[in-house]
């Protein structure tokens, strides 16, 4: 068909054609724990004595917040997607309703009824529609440009506490224009303090979500502490 188009000299569009703009509309969920993006990174770090060292960064993003949970593994298997996302609900300060990820081997039948045993919602995204886990795409920029790019790597051992430490400035610290200008943490104390009255009624859930929050491994910073403490003055676990 384009042979034919060509040789009639039908095959571009006239010069004063306008172009259709395709914008991509951005969203966000307003409330966390709805929505977790979950995609793997792939790294090539160089390591003196051996070259090239091939090493996996599993990431887990919250939708509503940009909490994030990240860690490395030296293998790309389902068994580690498994390991991965047993450790993201763990650290989770919120329940895990729905879990975001593209179509790979990593997160076949048995991570994905691995998943779905537990009572949350694995979907996948379309083929080819990597902005459909457009979060935890962009973040993974962001690791390149400000963790990757500076880091020298030496062993695994000291990969693994710098890049606890890149998780936790991340949710704690690092400011986010997406969230202006807060970082993501702050952000999870915000839309808890909404649900405050909720709380001081004795709604359950919530006094679970900041019985999690407080408990959180990142939070034995006391300022973020006593933060947490004042949006939730009646929740009795957090005030011993």
């Amino acid at each position: 068909m384009y042979d034919v188009l060509k040789r009639l000299g039908l095959n571009r569009l006239p010069r004063n054609a306008k172009k259709r703009t395709v914008t991509t509309q951005r969203y966000e969920k307003q409330v966390s724990e709805h929505h977790i993006q979950v995609d793997v990174k792939f790294l090539k770090l160089r390591e003196p004595r051996e070259g090239l060292v091939k090493r996996f960064q599993y990431t887990a993003i919250d939708d509503a917040t940009r909490i994030r949970a990240l860690k490395i593994y030296n293998r790309h298997t389902q068994q580690n997607a498994i390991k991965f996302i047993d450790d993201v609900i763990r650290k989770f300060p919120f329940r895990i309703q729905t879990i975001r990820t593209h179509n790979r081997h990593e997160f076949q039948a048995t991570f994905h009824w691995h998943v779905e045993d537990m009572g949350i919602r694995h979907i996948y995204i379309k083929p080819r529609r990597p902005n459909l886990n457009g979060k935890v795409e962009r973040f993974h920029g962001m690791d390149k440009r400000e963790f990757y790019q500076l880091l020298t790597y030496t062993d695994d051992v000291d990969l693994d506490k710098k890049l606890v430490e890149w998780e936790d400035s991340h949710n704690l610290n690092r400011p986010h224009g997406g969230l202006n200008g807060k970082p993501p943490y702050e952000i999870l104390r915000e839309k808890l303090q909404l649900s405050q009255d909720n709380v001081r009624r004795g709604s359950d859930h919530d006094t679970y979500l900041a019985y999690k929050l407080a408990h959180f491994k990142s939070l034995t910073n006391l300022n973020c502490l006593l933060s947490l403490v004042s949006v939730f003055p009646m929740c009795p676990r957090l005030s011993q």
